[in-house]
C-alpha cells in the first residue's frame, strides 16, 4: 500500500515512520511489480490507485495497491474492493492493517511509490459504480465544501445490494419526440426554453411559477425535450410527495419505462436496481430527492431543480452540499441546460440572473393576476380593534373567509407550529416556561391542561415562574393541533384534518373540510383550495435568521398556490402586519423583486451569496488556533467567534450543535466572490495539519452556512 502524495495515518511510532519514508521516496520511480509473497500479479497494470473509504480530512488521497493476477479481470476502474489499511512495516514488508471498504478509481502499469505495495484483498464488485464523470463531480463538490471525497464517495454512490446488481437492467428506449409546450405558453420565454432544449442546447433559466397545480407537468416537459435531444434529464425536489407528482406527470408524457424515482420511500434494493439502471444507461432520465443530485445521469441534457430555499436540499452529513450548488457544478462541467424553478425566488436565484449566469423565465402580470388568489391582509392595528382576534385568536376577516369558502370546497389553514401549545410563557412578565428539572420549554399537548417537557417529556404540575412568581400561563405559539380544536368548535358542522410530521395528507377531495397544516405539509386539493388562512405570521417573520423573510414568503407563496385563482374565488388571508416587504411581496406576488430586493441589502452588509463565508465552531481553543494557523486569502474578515448556546442534557441535538454541557465558540470567515476556492482549501489544509499533529480538539467546518443569524 502506497499513497501517492505520500501521507498515512499517523498511529504510533511505526507509522510515523512509514509517513516519513512515504514523502521521501513518494516520487522515486519503482519498477513494475510482478509477484507478491509468490503469487503472479495482473501482467497489464498491475497497480490499483484507490480510494480507500476512510473520511478522515488528513487522508483524502489515494493509496496504491497491487493487482493479484487471480483479480485482473473484476478490478476494473470504478469498481468496490477491500483493502488493508494502516499496515506496519517488518521486514521491508507491510503487514497487518484494517481492513476498508474502497474504490478503485485507475489502474496503472506502475507506482511511484518505492516499498512493496500490499495486494487488494478482494474485489466486493466488477461493476463500475464510481465512474470517471462522477469521481470528477465528487472530486468537485469535496473542494468546495472543505470536505473529503471519501465522504461525497458516499453520498454519492448507494450501499451496494448484491441481488440487485446481479439483475440485468432493461434495455434502453430512442428517444421520444420534442414535446409540445403545453402550459409552457404561460411564459413569454417558455416555449424557447423549450425549443432550445430539445436542439440539444445548454440554456440557463431561473423559473418564477405561476400558482397552481401545473409545474409537474412543465418539469416533466422541460425533461422530455433534453431526453428527444438524446441527452439525459435529472430533476431533484424536495420531498416524496413532489417527486410522487413529478413521476406521474412524467409517466403520463412519456410512459413507463423512460425513467426511475430515486426517493428514499423506494427502498434500499429498489432504489439500487434503480440507480444501477441508471449508471448502466439503461435509463436516462431521473426524479428524486436531494441524494439524487448526484444520480450518474449518462451524457446529462438538464439539471432542474424545484423550489431550492426549502431545507431539505442541503445535506446533514458531511461535507453538507447543497443540491442547488451541486447541480450548478454539474451543469457547468457537463454543459447541461439549467432550470431553477419555485413559486418563490431566494437570493441565490436572484444573484445568478444579477450576474447573467441565468436568465428569468417568468410570466406576464396579466398572467400572474389570472392564476393568483386574491391576498387579503390583517395587521396588529385590525387586530388589536378586533374582539374576534382577541378571544380566540382568529381575526373576523379569516372567520368571514373560512365561512365563506367552505360553502364552496376545502380551506387550508397554515399554522407555523404542530402540536397543542407548543410555547408557553408566564403571563405577567412573559419569561418562556421552563422546565425545573432540564430547563427544557413547558408545553400542552392535549385539552386537558397539563404541562409537559419537550426535552425530557416530565410532567410539570406545579409550575411558577422563576423570575416573578407567576403561575398563569400564555401561548406563545398556538400549535396546528389546538387550532384544529378551535376551528371543529367553531364549524361544528365541517370535518377539521391535520396534516404535519407525524401524519401528511397528500390529497384532499374537493369538498368542504377544514385542512390544519403546519408550512410544507399542505395536502393538494383537488380542484384547488376555495381559501386559505395564513396564521401568526409574526412568528416566522420574527426568528433571529438573515432568511426569516424570505422563508416566511417561501412557506406562504407554497400554501397560496395551492388556493383557487381569483377569477374563480380564491381567497388567501395572511395575518401578519402589511406593510412589512415580505407581506407586500406576497400581495404584489412578486417574488423575484423581493429577491432583489434582499439581494442588495446582503450586498450591503456584505453577506453571502455576495460573499463567501464559512462558519467554524468547536472549542474556544481549537478555533482560535484553526484561524490562526489557517493561511487565510488575503483580504478574509473573521467576524467572532461568539458563543454557541449550551446543549443542556436531554434536549434534542441538530446537526452542528455542540456536545452535551460543552462550551463551544462559532467563527465566521468572510472573503470577496471568486476566493471561496482558496478559503475552502486554506480551512481543509489547517484542519488537516491539525490532525495529522493530533493538536488539540477537533473543530468543524461549514462552507455558507445556512443559519448565520
Amino acid at each position: 500500500m502506497s499513497s501517492d502524495k505520500g501521507a498515512g495515518e499517523p498511529q504510533g511510532g511505526e507509522q510515523l515512520a512509514l509517513i516519513r519514508e512515504t514523502v521521501r521516496q513518494a516520487k522515486v520511480p519503482r519498477a513494475k511489480p510482478r509477484t507478491w509473497r509468490g503469487a503472479a500479479l495482473a501482467e497489464e497494470f498491475p497497480v490499483a490507485r484507490v480510494l480507500v473509504d476512510k473520511g478522515l480530512i488528513h487522508l483524502d488521497q489515494y493509496f496504491d495497491y497491487a493487482v493479484p493476477a487471480a483479480m485482473d479481470a473484476e478490478a476494473r476502474p470504478g469498481a468496490r474492493v477491500r483493502v488493508r489499511f494502516g499496515a506496519r512495516v517488518a521486514k521491508g514488508r507491510r503487514e497487518g492493517g484494517e481492513l476498508h471498504n474502497g474504490f478503485i478509481v485507475e489502474r496503472l502499469a506502475e507506482s511511484e511509490y518505492r516499498g512493496p505495495l500490499a495486494p487488494l484483498a478482494q474485489v466486493l464488485s466488477p461493476e463500475p459504480v464510481l465512474g470517471p464523470e462522477l469521481l470528477k463531480l465528487c472530486r468537485a463538490v469535496a473542494d468546495r465544501y472543505a470536505g473529503t471525497l471519501a465522504d461525497v464517495v458516499q453520498l454519492a454512490v448507494p450501499p451496494r445490494r448484491a441481488r440487485a446488481e446481479a439483475a440485468a437492467s432493461p434495455e434502453p428506449l430512442p428517444p421520444p419526440t420534442a414535446p409540445e409546450p403545453g402550459s409552457w405558453s404561460r411564459y413569454a420565454t417558455g416555449p424557447a426554453y423549450l425549443a432550445a432544449v430539445a436542439r440539444g442546447d445548454s440554456p440557463r433559466a431561473v423559473w418564477t411559477a405561476l400558482p397552481g397545480p401545473q409545474w409537474p407537468d412543465e418539469l416533466a416537459r422541460a425533461a422530455a425535450a433534453a431526453l428527444s435531444s438524446g441527452r439525459g434529464a435529472l430533476i431533484v425536489v424536495p420531498d416524496g410527495r413532489c417527486a410522487a407528482r413529478v413521476d406521474a406527470a412524467l409517466t403520463a408524457l412519456l410512459g413507463e419505462g423512460r425513467h426511475v424515482l430515486l426517493t428514499a420511500e423506494t427502498g434500499p434494493e429498489e432504489r439500487y436496481r434503480r440507480w444501477l439502471a441508471v449508471s448502466r444507461g439503461s435509463v436516462r432520465a431521473v426524479v428524486g430527492t436531494r441524494a439524487a443530485m448526484f444520480a450518474p445521469v449518462r451524457d446529462l441534457g438538464l439539471a432542474a431543480i424545484w423550489d431550492d430555499g426549502d431545507s431539505s436540499h442541503s445535506e446533514q452529513h458531511a461535507p453538507q452540499p447543497h443540491a442547488r450548488e451541486v447541480l450548478l457544478l454539474r451543469a457547468a462541467h457537463e454543459k447541461a441546460a439549467f432550470l431553477l424553478g419555485g413559486f418563490g425566488c431566494t437570493v441565490e436565484a436572484a444573484q445568478l440572473v444579477d450576474t447573467g449566469w441565468a436568465l428569468p423565465l417568468t410570466a406576464a402580470r396579466e398572467e400572474v393576476r389570472a392564476a393568483a388568489p386574491l391576498i387579503r391582509t390583517v395587521g396588529d392595528a385590525e387586530q388589536a380593534r378586533d374582539e374576534a382576534a382577541r378571544a380566540a385568536r382568529l381575526p373576523s376577516l379569516a372567520w368571514q373567509t373560512a365561512r365563506e369558502g367552505l360553502k364552496h370546497g376545502p380551506v387550508l389553514v397554515q399554522v407555523p407550529r404542530r402540536g397543542y401549545v407548543p410555547r408557553l410563557a408566564c403571563e405577567r412578565c412573559r419569561e418562556p416556561a421552563r422546565c425545573a428539572h432540564c430547563a427544557g420549554p413547558l408545553e400542552a399537548r392535549g385539552g386537558d391542561g397539563g404541562l409537559h417537557c419537550g426535552w425530557c417529556a416530565r410532567q410539570a404540575p406545579d409550575w411558577h415562574c422563576a423570575e416573578c412568581g407567576g403561575t398563569r400561563l400564555r401561548a406563545m405559539v398556538v400549535g396546528a393541533g389546538r387550532t384544529a380544536e378551535e376551528l371543529g368548535r367553531a364549524f361544528p358542522a365541517v370535518p377539521v384534518r391535520t396534516s404535519g410530521r407525524d401524519h401528511v395528507l397528500d390529497t384532499v377531495p374537493d369538498r368542504p373540510a377544514l385542512i390544519v397544516s403546519t408550512p410544507g405539509a399542505e395536502p393538494v386539493a383537488e380542484g384547488g383550495y376555495a381559501a386559505a388562512l395564513l396564521l401568526d405570521g409574526w412568528a416566522m417573520l420574527g426568528r433571529p435568521d438573515l432568511r426569516a423573510g424570505e422563508e416566511a414568503l417561501r412557506r406562504w407563496l407554497g400554501a397560496a398556490a395551492l388556493v383557487r385563482g381569483q377569477d374563480a374565488g380564491g381567497t388567501v388571508v395572511v395575518v401578519a402586519e402589511p406593510t412589512l416587504r415580505p407581506v407586500q411581496a406576497l400581495v404584489r406576488w412578486d417574488p423575484a423583486g423581493h429577491a432583489v430586493r434582499e439581494l442588495a441589502d446582503r450586498a450591503e452588509l456584505g453577506f453571502p451569496p455576495v460573499s463567501r463565508m464559512a462558519s467554524v465552531a468547536g472549542p474556544p481553543e481549537a478555533v482560535a488556533d484553526l484561524i490562526a494557523s489557517a493561511e487565510l486569502p488575503a483580504g478574509a474578515e473573521v467576524l467572532g467567534p461568539v458563543p454557541l448556546p449550551v446543549t443542556l442534557p436531554g434536549r434534542p441535538r441538530r446537526a452542528g450543535d455542540p456536545p452535551p454541557g460543552e462550551h463551544w465558540e462559532r467563527a465566521l470567515v468572510r472573503v470577496r466572490p471568486g476566493q471561496g476556492g482558496e478559503l475552502a482549501a486554506a480551512l481543509k489544509r489547517g484542519r488537516a495539519a491539525r490532525l495529522a499533529r493530533r493538536d488539540g480538539e477537533p473543530v468543524r467546518l461549514r462552507i455558507d452556512p445556512p443559519d448565520i443569524g
